[in-house]
C-alpha cells in the first residue's frame, strides 16, 4: 500500500555514548555505554502530505488544525465605505474571539479573491459584498465544500465558532 513518510527512527547505537561517556551500569555491576536512538519529524514532509491528502482541482483544502489562518475574510468592494466598515468590524470580532484571521482587502476583482482563496486553502471563508451587505448578510463557507450560507453579520462569529468546531 502507499504511505507517506513523515519521520524517521535512527539507530545510533553506542557511537555516541562512548565519545560522551554515557552508560549504564549492567546487571553484573558493570559499566556499559547506552545504546542510543532518536528520532525526527519532519515539519516540510508532514505539511506536503497534509496538502497531498487533502486538496482538490482547485488548490490546498487545510485542516483546520494545520491551517496557517483559520479564517479568510474577504473583502469583496474594498472602495465601498459600508463594505470596508463591515469587513473592519468582522475582522476585530473574529480576532477578539481567538480566530486567526487572514484579512483580504486588496483592490483586486471577486473572481481573483475566490480564485486565490481557494488556492491557498484556508477551512473558514468570510465574504462581505455589496450586494449582501445590502440585505443585511455577509457569506460564510467552508473550503472544504463551498456551500454558502448567508448570515447576518452580527451572527458571523457564533456561525464561524459552529464550522469550526465541526472541521476540528
Amino acid at each position: 500500500s502507499r504511505g507517506i513518510e513523515v519521520g524517521h527512527i535512527f539507530k545510533l547505537g553506542t557511537k555516541y555514548s562512548e565519545a560522551m561517556s554515557c552508560n549504564l551500569t549492567d546487571e553484573q555491576g558493570h559499566d556499559r555505554p547506552m545504546i542510543m536512538g532518536c528520532y525526527g519529524l519532519g515539519i516540510g514532509r508532514t505539511v506536503a502530505a497534509a496538502i497531498e491528502q487533502n486538496h482538490d482541482a482547485d488548490g490546498i483544502v487545510w485542516p483546520l488544525p494545520l491551517a496557517p489562518y483559520s479564517v479568510l475574510l474577504q473583502s469583496l468592494s474594498p472602495k465601498d465605505a459600508a463594505v470596508q466598515t463591515a469587513a473592519d468590524g468582522l475582522y476585530s470580532d473574529l480576532r477578539a474571539a481567538g480566530f486567526d484571521v487572514l484579512y483580504d482587502d486588496r483592490d483586486e476583482r471577486p473572481g481573483v479573491k475566490f480564485k486565490d482563496a481557494d488556492l491557498i486553502g484556508i477551512p473558514l471563508r468570510v465574504t462581505v459584498g455589496t450586494k449582501s451587505l445590502e440585505n443585511g448578510r455577509v457569506e460564510v463557507s467552508l473550503r472544504s465544500d463551498r456551500q454558502k450560507l448567508s448570515v447576518a453579520p452580527a451572527e458571523c462569529v457564533a456561525k464561524v465558532r459552529e464550522l469550526a468546531t465541526l472541521l476540528s
